[in-house]
């Protein structure tokens, strides 16, 4: 088996474990963090040491694609963060307005 055979390429910004949901960018996230692959496998239970060992080797062979990969992916949560920040679904709305209704009814206590 070839080390890509692990991974499912759905577009150049989302690669997955085969078989899962969990992005590559999961496992390599806590490995950058100092876990060991069994720690890993502590935060993803489904999953199972040669899948892990598989990402891990997978970033070390390709660390300067892998890396950009993660800087786009980081840097397209952050602009989903922003804007959802800036414009907030109508249920967000409405847990502020509870947040600041139940504020005010503590002051007024």
């Amino acid at each position: 088996m070839q080390l890509e055979d692990y991974f499912e390429f759905l577009d150049p910004d989302d690669i997955r474990i085969k078989g899962h949901r969990i992005g590559i960018d999961n496992v390599i996230d806590y490995y950058l963090q100092g876990c060991s692959p069994e720690e890993i496998l502590e935060h993803f239970p489904s999953l199972n040491l040669e899948k892990i060992n598989a990402t891990i080797t997978y970033y070390q062979q390709n660390k300067e694609e892998v890396d950009a990969y993660m800087k786009r992916l980081n840097d397209w949560r952050e602009e989903r963060y922003q804007a959802s920040l800036k414009n907030p679904s109508p249920l967000m709305q409405r847990l502020r307005a509870i947040q600041k209704q139940r504020a005010k009814e503590q002051v007024n206590i």
